[in-house]
Protein backbone atom coordinates (compact mmCIF):
# COMPACT_ATOMS: atom_id res chain seq x y z
CA UNK A 1 0.00 0.00 0.00
CA UNK A 2 1.21 3.53 -0.78
CA UNK A 3 2.53 4.92 2.47
CA UNK A 4 1.19 8.38 1.72
CA UNK A 5 -2.33 6.97 1.69
CA UNK A 6 -1.82 5.00 4.88
CA UNK A 7 -2.95 7.71 7.27
CA UNK A 8 -6.29 8.01 5.50
CA UNK A 9 -6.98 4.30 5.65
CA UNK A 10 -6.26 4.29 9.39
CA UNK A 11 -8.84 7.05 9.89
CA UNK A 12 -11.52 5.31 7.92
CA UNK A 13 -10.60 1.75 8.82
CA UNK A 14 -13.08 1.55 11.68
CA UNK A 15 -15.92 2.02 9.23
CA UNK A 16 -14.95 -0.81 6.88
CA UNK A 17 -16.90 -3.59 8.56
CA UNK A 18 -19.92 -1.37 9.20
CA UNK A 19 -20.46 -0.17 5.65
CA UNK A 20 -18.48 -2.63 3.57
CA UNK A 21 -21.58 -4.63 2.67
CA UNK A 22 -24.05 -1.73 2.49
CA UNK A 23 -25.13 -2.70 -1.01
CA UNK A 24 -26.29 -6.18 -0.03
CA UNK A 25 -29.96 -6.70 0.70
CA UNK A 26 -30.50 -7.44 4.42
CA UNK A 27 -32.92 -10.25 5.18
CA UNK A 28 -36.47 -9.13 5.77
CA UNK A 29 -36.14 -5.65 4.37
CA UNK A 30 -38.11 -4.34 1.41
CA UNK A 31 -35.22 -2.73 -0.44
CA UNK A 32 -31.43 -2.91 -0.44
CA UNK A 33 -29.46 0.05 0.82
CA UNK A 34 -28.04 2.34 -1.85
CA UNK A 35 -24.51 1.99 -3.12
CA UNK A 36 -22.34 4.94 -2.14
CA UNK A 37 -20.38 6.34 -5.07
CA UNK A 38 -17.62 8.75 -4.11
CA UNK A 39 -17.31 11.69 -6.51
CA UNK A 40 -13.84 11.36 -8.07
CA UNK A 41 -12.96 9.14 -5.14
CA UNK A 42 -12.93 10.29 -1.54
CA UNK A 43 -12.69 13.85 -2.78
CA UNK A 44 -12.77 15.67 0.59
CA UNK A 45 -10.11 13.48 2.16
CA UNK A 46 -7.67 12.68 -0.67
CA UNK A 47 -6.71 14.23 -4.02
CA UNK A 48 -9.37 13.57 -6.64
CA UNK A 49 -8.89 10.96 -9.37
CA UNK A 50 -5.81 9.40 -7.77
CA UNK A 51 -5.13 5.83 -6.75
CA UNK A 52 -4.89 6.91 -3.11
CA UNK A 53 -8.41 8.36 -3.26
CA UNK A 54 -9.82 5.32 -5.06
CA UNK A 55 -8.09 2.86 -2.73
CA UNK A 56 -9.68 4.60 0.26
CA UNK A 57 -13.13 4.10 -1.30
CA UNK A 58 -12.42 0.45 -1.98
CA UNK A 59 -11.26 -0.12 1.59
CA UNK A 60 -14.53 1.39 2.85
CA UNK A 61 -16.71 -0.64 0.51
CA UNK A 62 -17.73 2.46 -1.46
CA UNK A 63 -17.88 2.75 -5.20
CA UNK A 64 -16.41 5.75 -6.94
CA UNK A 65 -16.73 7.88 -10.04
CA UNK A 66 -13.73 8.35 -12.33
CA UNK A 67 -13.14 10.65 -15.29
CA UNK A 68 -11.64 9.64 -18.62
CA UNK A 69 -9.36 11.73 -20.84
CA UNK A 70 -6.68 10.78 -23.38
CA UNK A 71 -3.00 11.63 -23.82
CA UNK A 72 -1.21 12.70 -26.98
CA UNK A 73 -0.12 9.11 -27.64
CA UNK A 74 -3.60 7.69 -27.12
CA UNK A 75 -3.50 6.40 -23.55
CA UNK A 76 -6.66 6.73 -21.47
CA UNK A 77 -5.99 8.62 -18.25
CA UNK A 78 -8.01 9.54 -15.17
CA UNK A 79 -8.41 13.32 -15.16
CA UNK A 80 -11.47 15.54 -14.87
CA UNK A 81 -10.21 18.63 -16.69
CA UNK A 82 -8.75 18.85 -20.17
CA UNK A 83 -5.72 20.60 -18.64
CA UNK A 84 -3.37 19.55 -15.85
CA UNK A 85 -3.34 23.06 -14.34
CA UNK A 86 -5.70 22.58 -11.39
CA UNK A 87 -4.61 19.21 -10.04
CA UNK A 88 -0.87 18.94 -10.76
CA UNK A 89 2.30 20.99 -10.35
CA UNK A 90 2.48 21.78 -14.07
CA UNK A 91 0.34 23.53 -16.66
CA UNK A 92 -0.86 22.60 -20.12
CA UNK A 93 -3.25 20.30 -21.94
CA UNK A 94 -3.22 16.56 -21.36
CA UNK A 95 -3.48 16.08 -25.13
CA UNK A 96 -0.06 17.71 -25.48
CA UNK A 97 1.59 15.11 -23.23
CA UNK A 98 2.53 11.48 -23.69
CA UNK A 99 1.73 9.02 -20.94
CA UNK A 100 5.43 8.82 -20.10
CA UNK A 101 5.49 12.58 -19.55
CA UNK A 102 2.56 12.40 -17.12
CA UNK A 103 4.62 10.21 -14.80
CA UNK A 104 6.66 13.27 -13.82
CA UNK A 105 3.63 15.23 -12.67
CA UNK A 106 2.78 15.59 -8.99
CA UNK A 107 -1.00 15.19 -8.70
CA UNK A 108 -1.17 15.12 -4.91
CA UNK A 109 0.73 18.01 -3.30
CA UNK A 110 -1.90 20.56 -4.30
CA UNK A 111 -4.24 18.76 -1.89
CA UNK A 112 -1.80 18.01 0.92
CA UNK A 113 1.96 17.44 1.28
CA UNK A 114 1.10 13.95 2.55
CA UNK A 115 0.06 13.03 -0.98
CA UNK A 116 3.18 14.32 -2.71
CA UNK A 117 4.00 12.45 -5.91
CA UNK A 118 0.60 10.90 -6.41
CA UNK A 119 0.28 10.55 -10.19
CA UNK A 120 -2.45 10.94 -12.76
CA UNK A 121 -3.38 7.27 -13.06
CA UNK A 122 -4.00 5.46 -16.28
CA UNK A 123 -7.44 3.94 -16.66
CA UNK A 124 -5.71 0.57 -16.85
CA UNK A 125 -4.27 1.19 -13.37
CA UNK A 126 -7.69 2.14 -12.00
CA UNK A 127 -9.33 -0.94 -13.51
CA UNK A 128 -6.54 -3.11 -12.14
CA UNK A 129 -7.13 -1.63 -8.68
CA UNK A 130 -10.85 -2.40 -8.86
CA UNK A 131 -10.05 -5.95 -9.99
CA UNK A 132 -7.85 -6.41 -6.92
CA UNK A 133 -11.03 -6.17 -4.80
CA UNK A 134 -13.01 -9.07 -6.33
CA UNK A 135 -15.52 -9.23 -3.48
CA UNK A 136 -16.62 -5.63 -3.94
CA UNK A 137 -20.27 -5.27 -4.95
CA UNK A 138 -20.06 -1.50 -5.44
CA UNK A 139 -20.70 0.49 -8.61
CA UNK A 140 -17.86 2.26 -10.39
CA UNK A 141 -19.13 5.10 -12.55
CA UNK A 142 -17.04 5.84 -15.64
CA UNK A 143 -17.47 9.48 -16.66
CA UNK A 144 -16.47 9.67 -20.33
CA UNK A 145 -15.21 13.20 -20.95
CA UNK A 146 -13.90 12.89 -24.50
CA UNK A 147 -15.72 12.12 -27.72
CA UNK A 148 -13.40 10.59 -30.29
CA UNK A 149 -15.56 7.64 -31.43
CA UNK A 150 -12.90 5.24 -30.10
CA UNK A 151 -13.02 5.68 -26.36
CA UNK A 152 -16.04 3.42 -25.87
CA UNK A 153 -14.40 0.36 -27.46
CA UNK A 154 -11.10 1.08 -25.71
CA UNK A 155 -12.83 1.23 -22.32
CA UNK A 156 -14.80 -1.97 -22.88
CA UNK A 157 -11.67 -3.82 -24.02
CA UNK A 158 -9.80 -2.69 -20.91
CA UNK A 159 -12.70 -3.58 -18.63
CA UNK A 160 -12.86 -7.07 -20.10
CA UNK A 161 -9.12 -7.48 -19.70
CA UNK A 162 -9.50 -6.91 -15.96
CA UNK A 163 -12.85 -8.75 -15.79
CA UNK A 164 -14.75 -5.83 -14.24
CA UNK A 165 -17.18 -4.83 -16.99
CA UNK A 166 -20.16 -5.95 -14.93
CA UNK A 167 -19.15 -3.56 -12.13
CA UNK A 168 -18.93 -0.45 -14.31
CA UNK A 169 -21.67 2.05 -15.07
CA UNK A 170 -20.95 4.35 -17.99
CA UNK A 171 -22.01 7.97 -17.51
CA UNK A 172 -20.53 11.28 -18.73
CA UNK A 173 -21.20 11.70 -22.45
CA UNK A 174 -23.12 8.44 -22.30
CA UNK A 175 -26.08 9.92 -20.46
CA UNK A 176 -26.86 12.45 -23.21
CA UNK A 177 -25.30 11.22 -26.46
CA UNK A 178 -27.18 8.47 -28.30
CA UNK A 179 -24.16 7.78 -30.53
CA UNK A 180 -21.97 7.11 -27.50
CA UNK A 181 -24.58 4.66 -26.19
CA UNK A 182 -24.72 2.93 -29.57
CA UNK A 183 -20.94 2.52 -29.66
CA UNK A 184 -20.89 1.11 -26.12
CA UNK A 185 -23.68 -1.32 -26.96
CA UNK A 186 -21.88 -2.38 -30.12
CA UNK A 187 -18.73 -3.01 -28.09
CA UNK A 188 -20.58 -5.30 -25.67
CA UNK A 189 -24.31 -5.80 -25.26
CA UNK A 190 -23.99 -6.44 -21.53
CA UNK A 191 -22.56 -3.00 -20.81
CA UNK A 192 -24.31 -0.99 -18.09
CA UNK A 193 -25.13 2.58 -19.08
CA UNK A 194 -27.55 5.33 -18.22
CA UNK A 195 -29.60 8.07 -19.86
CA UNK A 196 -30.17 11.34 -18.02
CA UNK A 197 -33.40 12.69 -16.55
CA UNK A 198 -33.32 16.23 -15.15
CA UNK A 199 -37.06 16.16 -14.41
CA UNK A 200 -40.20 14.07 -14.72
CA UNK A 201 -40.62 14.90 -18.40
CA UNK A 202 -37.14 13.68 -19.28
CA UNK A 203 -37.65 10.61 -17.11
CA UNK A 204 -40.25 9.30 -19.55
CA UNK A 205 -37.72 9.44 -22.39
CA UNK A 206 -34.89 8.01 -20.28
CA UNK A 207 -36.96 5.12 -19.02
CA UNK A 208 -38.02 4.23 -22.57
CA UNK A 209 -34.44 4.04 -23.87
CA UNK A 210 -33.92 0.46 -25.09
CA UNK A 211 -30.14 0.35 -24.56
CA UNK A 212 -29.85 1.60 -20.99
CA UNK A 213 -29.98 -0.41 -17.79
CA UNK A 214 -29.96 2.60 -15.44
CA UNK A 215 -31.71 5.96 -15.21
CA UNK A 216 -29.43 8.84 -14.23
CA UNK A 217 -31.61 11.29 -12.29
CA UNK A 218 -30.59 14.80 -11.27
CA UNK A 219 -33.66 15.46 -9.14
CA UNK A 220 -35.54 13.59 -6.41
CA UNK A 221 -38.01 11.35 -8.26
CA UNK A 222 -41.39 10.69 -6.67
CA UNK A 223 -42.09 7.34 -4.99
CA UNK A 224 -44.36 6.47 -7.90
CA UNK A 225 -41.59 7.25 -10.39
CA UNK A 226 -39.10 5.14 -8.43
CA UNK A 227 -41.54 2.24 -8.47
CA UNK A 228 -42.09 2.68 -12.21
CA UNK A 229 -38.36 2.70 -12.96
CA UNK A 230 -37.78 -0.50 -11.00
CA UNK A 231 -40.85 -2.12 -12.55
CA UNK A 232 -39.27 -1.33 -15.92
CA UNK A 233 -36.26 -3.41 -14.94
CA UNK A 234 -33.88 -0.48 -14.48
CA UNK A 235 -31.92 0.90 -11.58
CA UNK A 236 -31.56 4.49 -10.39
CA UNK A 237 -28.32 6.45 -10.13
CA UNK A 238 -28.82 9.86 -8.52
CA UNK A 239 -26.37 12.75 -8.79
CA UNK A 240 -26.34 16.52 -8.78
CA UNK A 241 -27.32 19.27 -6.37
CA UNK A 242 -29.86 17.22 -4.42
CA UNK A 243 -27.32 14.71 -3.07
CA UNK A 244 -23.77 15.92 -3.79
CA UNK A 245 -23.53 18.01 -0.62
CA UNK A 246 -24.03 16.99 3.00
CA UNK A 247 -27.81 16.67 2.55
CA UNK A 248 -29.06 14.27 5.19
CA UNK A 249 -32.76 14.77 4.48
CA UNK A 250 -32.38 14.04 0.77
CA UNK A 251 -30.16 11.07 1.52
CA UNK A 252 -32.79 9.73 3.91
CA UNK A 253 -35.39 10.06 1.14
CA UNK A 254 -33.18 8.11 -1.25
CA UNK A 255 -32.49 5.42 1.35
CA UNK A 256 -36.14 5.08 2.31
CA UNK A 257 -37.45 4.89 -1.24
CA UNK A 258 -34.97 2.45 -2.73
CA UNK A 259 -32.65 4.60 -4.86
CA UNK A 260 -29.92 2.22 -6.02
CA UNK A 261 -26.79 4.42 -6.06
CA UNK A 262 -25.94 7.89 -4.75
CA UNK A 263 -23.06 9.99 -6.12
CA UNK A 264 -21.81 12.42 -3.48
CA UNK A 265 -18.80 14.43 -2.33
CA UNK A 266 -19.58 13.37 1.25
CA UNK A 267 -19.17 9.62 0.98
CA UNK A 268 -18.03 9.07 4.56
CA UNK A 269 -20.93 11.07 6.02
CA UNK A 270 -23.41 9.18 3.85
CA UNK A 271 -21.76 5.95 4.98
CA UNK A 272 -22.43 6.83 8.60
CA UNK A 273 -26.04 7.67 7.81
CA UNK A 274 -26.49 4.38 5.98
CA UNK A 275 -25.09 2.51 8.96
CA UNK A 276 -27.49 4.24 11.33
CA UNK A 277 -30.38 3.53 8.96
CA UNK A 278 -29.48 -0.14 8.83
CA UNK A 279 -29.18 -0.38 12.61
CA UNK A 280 -32.57 1.24 13.14
CA UNK A 281 -34.43 -1.33 11.04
Amino acid sequence: MNARAGYLLVIVGTLVVAVGHATQKPAGEDAPLPTIVGHRGLILDAPENTLASFKACLELGFGFELDVQRTKDGHLMCLHDTTIDRTTDRKGSLTELTRYQTVGLDAGSWFSPRFKNQRIPGIDQVFSLIASYPKSTAIYAVDIKLNDAKVEVDLVVLAKKYDILDRLLFIGNTIQDAQVRQRLYAADRTVQMAAVAHDSKELVVSLANPLTTWVYVRYLPSPAEITKIHAGGKRIFIAGNTVAGHQADNWAYCIGHGIDAILTDYAMELGRQLRRSKQSK
